[in-house]
């Protein structure tokens, strides 16, 4: 099993991929990609298209001096030569601004793609810093499609800043140079409606920003309902919710309709107001020249070269105001995702964190309080000390705070007050990085990617050989069922897992156990969904894992941590007993009493955790 599909290796990849700050703004994200990536890039192609147009504004002054020269010729007073040379001239220069587009085009072909990929690595790699409570409070689906989304509207973001604002700002100042010395007039009217259209345009552009962001928004409601439905679908069938389902999304999808209909009639007035406005100036332009030259105050040439610049510059500023919707539209998009992703980080690191150095795997928690953002409490000054080496069973009621003393020793919450430590280190002072490799966990729930049997497993450790995959998964008795399959270890195991046994997908999460090899282990019903016969095998296995390292196991059937060397029980986030099995049952306290009650593997519920 090989990742051949894959032309970059993890490794390749360093920190700063996958930590950099993403800025609050669209224009501060885009301008942060253009200069730490592409500096050199975008000042070619820049340089490109301002060159291409430069070229271009001399036209009209070649088609002056062709145009007076043909008027004169039957007079004598020019020649077939000078002409010629005229033509050659305003051929040359076409081929010339031809080739700087051509070559402007080149430098986009090998920019573009790869600002693209860079825009969606950057929230992508932001995005998976944030805290389990963030994912809880979005769609999965909405949050990739903002970033795919993201990615795809840097392009045009782009090609407007550096191909069409370039060109009307070089065609401008190129105008003013060469019209002043023939009609000030005709210099002053063009650049002032110019910039007044071109304000304008932003103006309207605005507004269609704004209808331009609720649109987006709704489109990735759609989306996100979608793939919430697809998601659960058997609980759709389940519950024969067909109809129900597609009534949501028909209402989603009218809002979206609502919200298209206000953003394509806003653009219809809008353009109609500016292509009239852009119709009777130019149309102003040439009668006002026309009027010149019948007056004797512009030659023919004057008048051929007054209506090309102007021309020029008229319609450079029409395809700008034009692109100004859709930059704004892009902008509207790209600031969406940014706002959504660019949150401030529930849980991040210290500067200069240092990285975790576990010894011996002795833990301690001090004090410790927290609540969730509810208000609900959970711990009011919790204190424990599980020593090196030593095997720690939790066990109490749901809503006890088992789950979630897990959650922050993992830094996966963070407490109101209190503190953790790791053989004597702080874990809010460490890498989070160094703090996760310092724990493997077998869950209730283990997650699988939509990948192949074998690179779940490998996931533990990307760097693994194969020899240490077979083995992580010989231990976890795995290479049994896999070896049933058709495609063995490249098997794709479906959307977490689905076309898996829950037992199945158990093993998998303790072969990667195995192949993580970390100092603590944390056990969270790590043989509820396996059969008798399995779990018989995987408790031993499990109790070769388990040697020499800490762990913590949380399970609800007791008889699976009668072994343990000690446990705990607790009750509304207390520790109300300690001690190993035989010692609790001997004491006749509340472990005592759960063990002659339980049956079937249940306990009684207080609260979610």
């Amino acid at each position: 099993m090989k990742n051949d599909s894959y032309s970059r290796h993890p490794s390749e990849i360093g920190p700063d991929d996958f930590s950099s700050p993403v800025p609050k703004s669209a224009s501060a994200f885009l301008f942060l990609i253009l200069r730490q990536r592409f500096p050199r890039r975008v000042v070619v192609m820049a340089f490109m298209a301002s060159l291409s147009i430069f070229i271009m504004g001399f036209e009209p002054q070649i088609l002056r001096h062709l145009v007076n020269a043909l008027s004169k010729l039957d007079q004598g007073e020019t020649t077939n030569r000078e002409i010629w040379y005229s033509f050659a001239i305003l051929g040359g220069l076409w081929l010339a601004s031809s080739l700087c587009n051509r070559l402007y085009q080149i430098v986009d072909l090998y920019t573009s793609p790869k600002i693209r990929f860079a825009a969606q690595s950057y929230l992508f790699a932001y995005l998976l810093h944030h805290s389990p409570r963030y994912f809880q409070e979005n769609f999965a689906g909405k949050l990739g499609q903002k970033i795919k989304q993201a990615g795809g509207s840097c392009l045009p973001l782009l090609s407007i800043l550096l191909h069409d604002t370039v060109r009307i700002i070089t065609i401008l100042i190129m105008g003013i140079i060469v019209l002043w010395p023939v009609w000030p007039l005709m210099a002053i009217l063009v650049a002032g409606w110019s910039v007044i259209f071109l304000v304008t345009s932003s103006l309207f552009a605005s507004r269609c920003s704004t209808l331009s962001y609720a649109l987006s928004d709704e489109m990735s409601s759609v989306s996100g309902r979608m793939i919430d439905a697809i998601a659960n679908s058997e609980l759709v069938r389940a519950f024969s919710h067909h109809a129900y389902e597609r009534w949501i999304l028909s209402n989603q999808l009218d809002r979206e309709l609502k919200a298209s209909e206000r953003l394509r009639w806003f653009l219809i007035l809008m353009q109609g107001i500016l292509y009239t406005a852009t119709i009777g100036f130019h149309l102003s332009l040439i009668a006002m020249a026309m009027h010149q030259v019948l007056a004797g105050h512009l030659t023919v040439g004057d008048f051929m070269m007054v209506f090309s610049m102007a021309s020029l510059i008229v319609n450079n500023v029409w395809t700008l105001s034009q692109r100004m919707l859709e930059f704004y539209e892009h902008l509207g998009i790209l600031g969406e995702a940014v706002e959504l992703v660019a949150q401030k980080l529930e849980i991040s690191e210290i500067p200069q964190a240092r990285k975790l150095q576990v010894t011996g795997g002795e833990i301690r928690v001090n004090d410790l309080h927290f609540s969730h953002h509810d208000g609900r409490k959970v711990f009011t000054g919790l204190n424990l000390v599980v020593h090196p080496g030593e095997k720690i069973g939790l066990v109490g009621p749901s809503g006890a705070g088992k789950s979630t003393l897990l959650k922050l020793l993992r830094r996966q919450f963070e407490p109101q007050r209190g503190s953790i430590f790791i053989d004597g280190q702080d874990i809010y002072q460490v890498t989070l990085d160094s703090l996760n490799d310092a724990f493997a966990e077998v869950p209730q729930l283990p997650g699988l990617f939509h990948r192949s049997i074998g690179e779940n497993i490998l996931y533990a450790r990307i760097e693994a050989s194969w020899k240490e995959v077979l083995e992580a998964a010989r231990k976890s008795h795995c290479h049994e069922f896999i070896g049933q399959r058709q495609n063995g270890y490249d098997t794709i195991v479906g959307e977490q897992g689905v076309r898996l046994s829950g037992g199945e997908k158990q093993r998998v999460a303790i072969a990667r156990a195995f192949l993580k090899d970390a100092p603590i282990l944390i056990l969270d019903e790590a043989t509820s969904s396996l059969d008798s016969h399995t779990e018989h095998l995987i408790q031993e296995a499990l109790w070769h894992l388990m040697a020499n390292r800490t762990v913590i196991a949380v399970a609800h059937r007791l008889s699976t941590l009668t072994d343990m060397d000690r446990i705990l029980y607790m009750e509304n986030g207390q520790i109300m007993e300690q001690g190993s099995h035989s010692e609790l049952i001997h004491r006749c306290g509340l472990y005592a009493n759960l063990w002659a009650r339980q049956s079937g593997g249940f306990l009684p519920r207080l609260a979610d955790e």
